[in-house]
This record gives C-alpha cells, structure tokens and sequence, in this order.
C-alpha cells in the first residue's frame, strides 16, 4: 500500500474530513474524535488511531477492554495512551491492502461510536449475576430481592440523588429485566 492508497481511501470514506500531509500523517477530524493514519519514516509500518474517551473514563471497564482485544476487536485494539483510550490499528504497510485499511478503518469507528457501551453492559451483567447469586445463597426470591433494590433506590442508596421518579422508573425496568432474564441461569 503506498501514500497515495492510504489518502484515496480516507478520502472515499471522508470527503470533506480529510487533512492529508502524505507521506506520514492524515487526520479525520469529527467533532468529539479525531482519527489519525501515521506511516513510519522508512514507510514499513502504518498505524491508524481514533480517539475514543478520556483514560478516567475507561478506568472502570479495562478488565472488560482487555477481554474484548482478545475475542472480539480483530485487528484492532483499544490502548491507553496519554490520558486517552484509543482504538489502535497497527500493520506492515508493504503487504497491507486497500481493502483490509479500509476494514480497519470501519472497525475503529465502530470501536470509537460503541465507546465503552459494550464494556459497561459486560460489567454491568457480571454485577447483576453476583446479585442473583448472592440472592439465591441467601434464600431470597426474585421478587423480594426486586424489593429490596426498589427499596435501595427510594432511600438512596442506589442510583443518583437528581434522578427524576420517571427515570428511577426507567432505571428499576432495566434492572427487573436483567434479572428476569438471568434468575433462572
């Protein structure tokens, strides 16, 4: 693959976002992201990179980013960096081809619009099966382990103090769903 492939492509997937400085760096700025595409000096190694959140962000979740490197990004990879959690892309540039950047390329941006959802809903199922297992251990049923979080929710505990009645409503159908769904696992 050379430059002139790499500026082709981003400029076919981003017309009017591109800012090329061929031969080593091109940016794609949207406007809470940037993507960059960095060639090596001797042109050996192209790496691709997008923006996802701030590091303090993704602190509560890197056991769950970490998993997902190993079974579900492919070739690319979330990496801290400079207070900043990435999506990374790195390749040999001799034997990369038009087609695999470009599937590298839409893989970065669905890393970067997912965020750190996927990692939160991984989190989030791994507390709620402690819950149930916890609730079962201790005798309890799947109705009265929902009142004691409906409970936990009206005195505080739980949830944030601003919440509305209606988004506690939203909140508390979300989590009677989730352990509906995994009681019985």
């Amino acid at each position: 693959m050379t430059p002139d492939d790499i500026t082709a492509v981003l400029t076919r997937l981003f017309p009017e976002k591109l800012d090329a400085q061929p031969p080593e760096t091109w940016q794609v700025k949207e406007d809470s992201s940037r993507l960059l595409v960095i060639v090596s000096e001797d042109q050996s190694w192209l790496r691709a990179l997008v923006s996802i959140v701030p590091a303090a962000e993704a602190q509560p979740f890197l056991s769950q980013l970490l998993e997902a490197n190993f079974d579900e990004t492919q070739d690319v990879r979330y990496a801290l960096y400079q207070n900043v959690l990435w999506g990374v892309f790195q390749h040999a540039l001799p034997s990369l081809t038009p087609e695999d950047f470009e599937g590298a390329i839409a893989r970065l941006v669905t890393l970067k619009e997912r965020a750190i959802d996927d990692s939160f809903s991984r989190l989030a199922e791994t507390q709620i099966r402690q819950i149930v297992r916890t609730a079962k251990q201790q005798g309890q049923t799947l109705e009265s382990t929902l009142q004691t979080l409906e409970r936990f929710y009206q005195e505080g505990v739980m949830g944030e103090m601003e919440q509305s009645a209606e988004q506690r409503e939203v909140v508390m159908q979300a989590w009677r769903y989730q352990l509906k769904r995994l009681w019985d696992e």
